[in-house]
């Protein structure tokens, strides 16, 4: 009898829930045997800009410092002034005082949501995203006894609350919101996101039962063309935003992240007492230290994102002389691609993964749409260089041609 528990075996095995990291790994191997400028690899979103001045001398000072017990434990939530300063970041953003103590910091924002839903889910509760979405939000939400419930967007993936308040039940324990959104990089407009509130408050006051709408916002700070992400707390009183600076101060791999929680909620203090005890009981413990005291020096910092707009801008023209549709992103930095038709079998032929693998033949590398509840699409990241975005364009138009 294998070791391995036969649920999450399955879990690991599922073609759909790996699809993006295999295609990273497969693009590592097809590197090593034609060379890495010969593969155009947009699987992964691995931000590739250089963090700004000011978190480099941050990292600096906190390396230098020989201040006696800073690589011991502090409490689970946190350093106190890391946490002061992420409620103001977040008061900020948010157009309310947040409390420190409603503010709990993590290893990244996969993390905080793990933890907010460790808090908040009972067996069987439900959790509505709309789709498409981040696929580790099924894994997350089933790590704890939830059930992940996508709910379509509009056609040009905008919020449709209208879909989401019908899709409400008395199992609903949240709302999981991402805008700008992964994979198609839609900002929600406040608009839509209010009619959300309205229908959440609406649905808590018929049921007793309110939702608690969680907002990840990674992405927050890179967005197009003058647009805003929506601030959730002045909307909807059980509303939690959790976030990191892997995205906006380039730092991924350095997994610090936090949850902030809106001071009107309700149980307050019942619910930040439990993402505290969940980072115990999840296993990290508590954030890392070294990058509290770094980001709490430097989360000010301005960062130059004109970079991944003048590459939208530039994988775009490259899709329309490949005759790819795409949806043109408002954040982050993916552009979620349409299936073409296929050209040379019979029928509408859109299916996201073979076009992927079609693609791979010419040493394209992109994640399909299937994974991220998005069938018929397909997602670039292109947190790349310029160079594999122009690079790429003859293998674009040579696989659209022989699809």
């Amino acid at each position: 009898m294998p070791l391995v528990a036969p649920a999450l075996l399955a879990r690991m095995t599922d073609p759909d829930a790996s699809a993006i990291r295999r295609m990273f790994e497969e693009g590592a191997a097809l590197k090593k045997r034609h060379g890495a400028d010969a593969v155009f690899d947009f699987s992964l979103g691995n931000p590739d800009l250089a963090p700004p001045e000011g978190v480099v001398r941050a990292i600096e000072d906190a390396a230098r410092s020989r201040e006696s017990g800073r690589h011991g434990y502090m409490p689970n939530a946190g350093y106190p002034f890391a946490r002061a300063a992420m409620a103001e970041k977040v008061s900020r953003e948010q157009g309310v005082t947040v409390l420190p103590e409603g503010v709990v910091m993590s290893a990244g924002a996969a993390g905080a949501l793990n933890c907010v839903l460790k808090a908040l889910l009972s067996e069987g509760d439900e959790v509505l995203v709309p789709a498409p979405f981040f696929p580790e939000y099924a894994h997350y939400a089933r790590n704890h006894g939830g059930v992940l419930r996508p709910v379509p967007s509009r056609a040009d993936f905008s919020l449709d609350s209208d879909a989401l308040a019908a899709a409400l039940s008395p199992r609903t324990a949240a709302v999981l919101l991402n805008s700008p959104n992964n994979p198609t990089g839609k900002v929600y407009a406040e608009r839509d996101v209010a009619a959300l509130a309205e229908a959440l408050a609406r649905h808590g006051e018929r049921t007793g039962r309110f939702p608690c709408l969680i907002c990840d916002e990674p992405y927050r700070d890179i967005v197009y063309g003058g647009r805003r992400v929506a601030p959730v707390f002045p909307l909807y009183r059980n509303a939690a935003v959790v976030s990191s600076f892997a995205k906006n101060l380039s730092l991924p791999g350095e997994r610090l992240g936090y949850i902030a929680l809106n001071p009107a909620m309700d149980d307050f203090a019942a619910v930040s007492a439990a993402c505290v005890f969940a980072t115990r009981i999840l296993g990290f413990v508590n954030a890392p230290a070294f990058f509290q005291r770094v980001v709490s020096a430097s989360w000010e910092c301005k960062a130059d994102y004109s970079p991944y707009e003048k590459r939208r801008n530039l994988l775009a023209g490259v899709l329309d002389s490949a005759g790819i549709a795409y949806a043109l992103p408002e954040g982050a930095f993916y552009l979620f691609c349409a299936v073409p038709e296929r050209k040379h079998t019979a029928g509408a032929d859109r299916d996201d993964a073979a076009f992927c693998e079609h693609l791979k033949k010419h040493l394209v590398l992109c994640a399909p749409g299937k994974s991220f509840g998005g069938a018929g699409w397909f997602r670039m990241a292109y947190c790349v260089s310029e160079r594999t975005i122009a690079g790429s364009a003859p293998a674009l138009k040579a696989a659209r041609e022989s699809w």
